[in-house]
């Protein structure tokens, strides 16, 4: 959910002082691969089924097991399996959690993070939930700019989850916009030593291997 709706007039100009802010080219040049034309929209019906079947195909590369119905009916993954019957913008957002989980957690729903905005039974999440606070919202903006870059990748319409996700939030206004920029490369910098992107930002197949 966008906390602070940005006008299809005032896109451009926080994009263009978003990327201003960033203080070097290497992720300038990154954000240029999210941002892309600077459309905002979604993908159409047909190009959103094509990319359902590019991000489950991605899942199952992963060995990453699925199971019919949406997360709605209880949770998006319960410790073993992904529902699939969502956005593909949505599966790379899980992708991105499983590669980010330590391997305890990878066997835990909804990987220990509590229960997500696609969660039916959110007290089941809760009660599983073993991270919070600062740790929790680390590796949840982790996971939010890893599956952007999934999407990056797979030609996906990332620019729309970079909104969705708030990663613009205060970008157009000069006493924020700076804010907004250092939180994106240090997420970005957290993802690159990890081994879960490359220099160029590229998403690779690393997994967490240590333990919380």
């Amino acid at each position: 959910m966008i906390l602070t709706p940005i006008t299809e007039l005032n896109l451009s100009e926080s994009l263009a002082r978003f990327g201003d802010s960033l203080t070097s080219e290497p992720v300038r040049a990154v954000f240029r691969r999210i941002a892309g034309t600077g459309n905002p929209a979604r993908a159409s019906a047909e190009n959103a089924v094509k990319n359902h079947a590019e991000s489950i195909d991605l899942i199952t590369s992963f060995d990453i097991s699925l199971k019919p119905g949406a997360p709605r009916l209880d949770l998006s993954w319960d410790g073993s399996a992904l529902r699939g019957e969502t956005e593909a913008y949505v599966l790379l957002h899980e992708v991105a959690h499983y590669q980010l989980a330590s391997p305890a957690r990878r066997l835990v729903a909804d990987f220990g993070l509590g229960p997500g905005p696609e969660t039916g039974d959110c007290a089941r999440a809760e009660a599983a939930a073993l991270r919070f606070g600062i740790e929790r919202e680390r590796e949840e903006a982790m996971a939010s700019l890893l599956g952007i870059l999934w999407e990056t990748q797979l030609g996906h319409p990332a620019l729309a989850s970079f909104l969705d996700q708030n990663w613009l939030e205060g970008a157009g206004k000069p006493q924020t916009s700076r804010s907004a920029a250092k939180h994106f490369e240090t997420v970005l910098a957290a993802l690159t030593r990890g081994g879960f992107v490359t220099s160029a930002g590229e998403p690779t197949r690393t997994l967490r291997r240590n333990p919380d």
